[in-house]
């Protein structure tokens, strides 16, 4: 079936004394007591020690009370600046000793909200994924992953957690660490050796088009050739994986990891035909005849452009050609020479006085970037004012906390720098220059009456600059393969298909995450890959 969920054995757990198997590490609760080891408490107590609450055994029975929330923490700013791996510090240890406290935590809720479209769009079962590596069935915790999430290991590091977000314990404490633990059990199957390919027994003749290969068209090849159908992925780059690939920094998801899946997905049978892009190497039209339906994933591309006076200036960027470009010349570092689709040089930022405008994940990794460029000067310009460090009164829980939060990026720079590079109610009104090269940005400083942005008399300021990168988001898909199909748009120019059936204006044509419903998370383009995924399935056995 295209989806489907694992049943569990209940294995003998008893461990020494009638306790379970994991009860056997030591911690300290919150109120600094020791859990200790479970045969270690005759040994304890054989101390002299009194049963006085000082001991305790690791239980999930006031787990979320006793002890405290824990994330897995960053490498030191001053070490991962100095290199383009991966920015978590990742630990034998805390797999085995830290996240069975952590998920001691998880309350096994009546109505788990961390698993619900307040929390996690593709509805992984947290509470139960969570009980299974507290009690240490990391097999089983990898299963039950699996059944809902294709690419854990891409949303276990990129995702901002909006499960975490909505988490019932967060409402008067801490959230789980659940993306911390969603990580590590496909970081442990992959290392056991759990993870291999599974193509379908049979195959059923019909064949689909996948244009883009982004977590959404990826997700939606995956469950189509689970299903037996030949499908085939576009992508007009070098290399599959769309912005997992190019758009996402080296440090933020390593690209042999996405590789690893891409590899997997290939040896099940998915075709990936790269270098060619739809509507310009090969028309929409004519793919559509050749396949027995299309699915459109080709993303949100069209970024968000801030056009004040100077705009025209050489050393303005958008920031997807300045992640992407960068991207492609790691390739080019590790690999040789590798053409660019943007046809340009990488884009460097060493030595150089940097201003991101917006914020963001995508800002953030052009903070990360630009420092390991070595940048003179950083400056992150915000719109908006600073977000309250706790929920404000119209921002109640389960919903996305919109508070202040210190990202990655924002530390690497106060590290360098000695203070956090953020400038919030900042708008730009000019870039300025010389010689057709950007100097300056002119700003002014804004407030928020009654809903509305107004500018505040007297604040006017010039910044020295000599990059500007526009982190502003993205509005639509590129026109081209709707034109060329007539396909119907929204009234924001995304192709038009409702959510839960996927299908276009055009029979046959379905289309799934950003270019269907405009910028988002990964796991909500996993969640429409699926989605669409299954309406094709449907499609093609019907008909």
């Amino acid at each position: 079936p295209l989806f489907s969920r694992p049943s569990f054995p209940v294995p003998d757990e008893s461990g020494p004394g009638g306790l379970s198997q994991h009860a056997v590490r030591t911690y300290t609760t919150r109120a600094g007591s020791k859990a200790c080891p479970a045969e270690g408490l005759q040994q304890f107590a054989a101390s002299g020690e009194e049963a006085d609450g000082t001991v305790a055994v690791l239980s999930k029975t006031r787990g979320f009370l006793d002890y405290e929330r824990n994330p897995e923490p960053y490498r030191p700013p001053a070490e991962r600046l100095q290199d383009w791996e991966e920015i978590n510090l990742q630990s034998p240890a805390a797999e085995r000793e830290e996240l069975p406290r952590q998920t001691a935590r998880c309350m096994d809720c009546g109505t788990p909200f961390c698993q619900t479209n307040t929390g996690c769009p593709i509805h992984n079962l947290i509470p139960e994924f969570n009980s299974l590596v507290y009690e240490g069935r990391w097999h089983d915790a990898y299963l039950n992953l699996k059944s809902t999430n294709n690419f854990p290991e891409f949303t276990g590091r990129v995702c901002p957690a909006p499960c975490e977000g909505a988490c019932v314990a967060g409402l008067i404490d801490s959230p789980v660490t659940i993306k911390n633990v969603e990580y590590a059990i496909i970081d442990k199957a992959f290392r056991e050796g759990w993870v291999v390919p599974e193509p379908p027994k049979t195959r059923t003749g019909k064949t689909v088009a996948v244009v883009g290969s982004g977590p959404a068209g990826l997700a939606a090849a995956d469950m189509l050739n689970r299903n037996g159908h030949a499908v085939t992925v576009y992508e007009r780059d070098e290399k599959p994986g769309g912005l997992l690939m190019y758009g996402i920094p080296n440090m933020k998801l390593e690209k042999d990891r996405v590789q690893r899946r891409l590899d997997l997905l290939e040896e099940e049978g998915i075709k990936f035909e790269c270098g060619v892009e739809v509507g310009k190497d090969t028309s929409a039209a004519e793919l559509r005849k050749q396949h027995d339906a299309v699915v459109l994933a080709m993303g949100s591309t069209l970024p968000n452009d801030l056009k004040i006076p100077g705009r025209e200036l050489e050393g303005v960027h958008f920031a997807m050609e300045f992640l992407r470009n960068n991207q492609y010349a790691l390739f080019t570092d590790r690999e040789g020479k590798l053409k660019s689709h943007w046809g340009r040089q990488k884009i460097d930022a060493k030595g150089k006085n940097v201003i991101v405008i917006g914020g963001g994940d995508t800002g953030t990794d052009c903070i990360g970037t630009s420092l390991r460029h070595h940048c003179k000067s950083l400056v992150n310009f915000e719109l908006f004012p600073r977000p309250p460090d706790g929920r404000a009164p119209h921002n109640p829980w389960p919903a996305w906390p919109r508070i202040y939060r210190t990202d990655y990026g924002h530390e690497e720079a106060a590290h360098v720098q000695g203070a956090d590079p953020r400038e919030y109610s900042i708008l730009s009104k000019k870039f300025i220059g010389e010689n057709g090269k950007l100097t300056a940005i002119q700003t002014v400083n804004i407030r928020v009456d009654n809903g509305r942005l107004v500018e505040i008399e007297g604040s006017e300021k010039e910044w020295p600059c000599d990059i500007v990168i526009l982190a502003m988001g993205f509005k639509s898909p590129e026109a081209t393969i709707p034109e060329q199909l007539s396909l119907e748009l929204d009234q924001r120019n995304n192709v038009k298909a409702g959510y839960g059936d996927y299908l276009t204006s055009s029979d046959g044509v379905f289309a799934a995450g950003d270019c269907r419903r405009g910028q988002s998370l990964v796991v909500w383009a996993i969640n429409e890959g699926r989605g669409a995924a299954e309406k094709v399935h449907k499609y093609l056995t019907a008909n």
